[in-house]
């Protein structure tokens, strides 16, 4: 089972019972009178306090004992003399694993940037923000996986390698094993993918939803959670080239069912969270309070954990995007040409739109339904009117769109009509549009890009920041 964690051995009432300690060095300070050393390994944000008598141990062991070192440490828990601890341990021996050179070790105890910690992701991890988004993100992947087990649903493992296009926008990886300086080609002159592996054109996935449909009409509801990839070049703070999706999809589900498992599901996995990663949370709301004080008033946000209330505790808005379109027009910063973007029926709505909406006229989160057939995907639903499709977004505070979904099409006639509008070839969807030809029914489902779920929750400004090793344009390198 190996030794006790951290985080349990500061739950144990001290009664000078041995223990072992592993982790690494924090902090080593020495006074007159005893020598103190913080240890870590990752359980906890919390340290737990070894300390050792002067003269205790040698000069050349302790000049191995510095920040990053890692150490097994014996001795006994007893109740600790300090503020901010019940136990610590009186150390007996150490034991020393690794050592840290401090004129080469990157991250000795001062703060660093964000964009520094990025170029050392390999040793980030030890920091306490990101230790706490990580164990953070654990949480949250782990009530993602609970809530779909116990409403019904199954886990479906959608191909990371696919010959479709989910989105119809491009922008995808292509995977191949044809020699880049030697590529066959055909009698016109375009590369021939017959020779490739699979014999055709392979990309990786940018959504797992159309294989995600199928498991749907064989086992009403499924969901995928995993790895997603999108070759966009930008370097923005919400755009990663790899990312996990979650995307449940659900037979029988029409756009108001599809909605309540939306609003039910980000509120439940939230509240795990907050029941669970409570000492993490109140040290990045800490962290980011002290950021917002070099802010002007009226650009601060809500407190972390206030944040994080407010939308697990309010019944979340609907309406249409019409609706909020009027909405936004009759806005006081759209009369006072205040909003970056135009606001008119058709646009697809910017970031500060949503955030209007959700942060200064209905103070709680939104969902927007029917948005115009022309900013939405083809695979959605059409309305009756011919000029809206049956599509939900979920707005929240902060980020703006956080979910989309919609109530997929199942009529063969108008899916295949959608396609062909848009320009995808049938024939590479022909399994696709099979469904619709064999027992088709009511559908929908929806997809939430993980890493937002996780900016959200630790309230993180990059979404680089969120992933243990973010890929983006020119950045690949561990």
């Amino acid at each position: 089972m190996g030794p006790l964690q951290i985080k349990d051995i500061l739950q144990t009432a001290p009664e000078n019972q041995s223990v072992v300690v592993k982790g690494w060095v924090r902090t080593k300070r020495e006074s007159k009178n005893a020598i103190f050393i913080a240890l870590n390994d990752g359980s906890t944000i919390n340290n737990i306090q070894a300390v050792a008598e002067p003269g205790q141990f040698s000069a050349e062991l302790l000049l191995t004992v510095t920040t990053g070192s890692c150490l097994k440490v014996t001795g006994q828990l007893i109740a600790s003399q300090g503020a901010g601890q019940t136990v610590e341990v009186k150390i007996s021996d150490i034991e020393v694993y690794g050592t840290a050179d401090p004129e080469e070790y990157p991250l000795q105890p001062k703060k660093h940037s964000l964009e520094f910690l990025r170029e050392i992701a390999h040793l980030r991890p030890r920091t306490n923000t990101f230790s706490a988004i990580l164990r953070i993100r654990h949480a949250l992947a782990f009530a993602v996986h609970q809530y779909f087990n116990d409403k019904g649903f199954f886990y479906l493992h959608t191909p990371v390698i696919t010959a479709s296009d989910a989105e119809g926008a491009g922008e995808m990886f292509r995977v191949t094993t044809l020699d880049l300086n030697n590529l066959p080609r055909t009698e016109e002159g375009a590369i021939n993918f017959k020779e490739d592996f699979f014999g055709r054109e392979a990309n990786l996935t940018v959504s797992g939803q159309l294989e995600g449909e199928l498991g749907a009409m064989a086992l009403s509801k499924i969901y995928t959670f995993g790895p997603t990839f999108r070759a966009e070049n930008s370097n923005t703070t919400r755009h990663l080239a790899e990312f996990w999706m979650i995307e449940p999809e659900m037979a029988f589900f029409e756009l108001e069912d599809n909605m309540d498992l939306a609003e039910d599901f980000v509120k439940k996995v939230i509240t795990y969270a907050l029941i669970n990663c409570k000492d993490d949370l109140n040290f990045l709301q800490n962290r980011l309070t002290e950021e917002e004080k070099s802010k002007p008033q009226n650009e601060r946000s809500l407190p972390l954990l206030e944040k994080l209330a407010f939308v697990v505790d309010n019944p979340f808005e609907r309406l249409t995007y019409t609706e909020a379109i009027d909405i936004l027009l009759k806005s006081k910063p759209h009369k006072e040409g205040k909003f970056q973007f135009p606001v008119g029926w058709g646009i697809d709505l910017s970031s500060e739109h949503e955030r209007y909406l959700v942060e200064k006229h209905f103070k709680k989160p939104v969902i927007l339904t029917n948005y115009p057939r022309e900013i939405k995907s083809f695979y959605m639903k059409l309305d009756e009117d011919g000029k809206t499709v049956r599509a939900m977004d979920v707005l929240f505070p902060g980020i703006g769109e956080i979910i989309g979904g919609s109530q997929r099409e199942e009529s063969y006639e108008k899916l295949l009509g959608r396609v062909k509008e848009i320009g995808i070839d049938p024939e590479n969807l022909w399994w696709y549009l099979e469904t619709r030809k064999f027992g088709t029914a009511p559908h929908s489902g929806f997809g939430l890009g993980f890493e937002r779920l996780v900016q959200f929750v630790t309230g993180m400004g990059n979404i680089r920041d969120v992933i243990p090793f973010p890929r983006y344009p020119k950045s690949a390198e561990f």
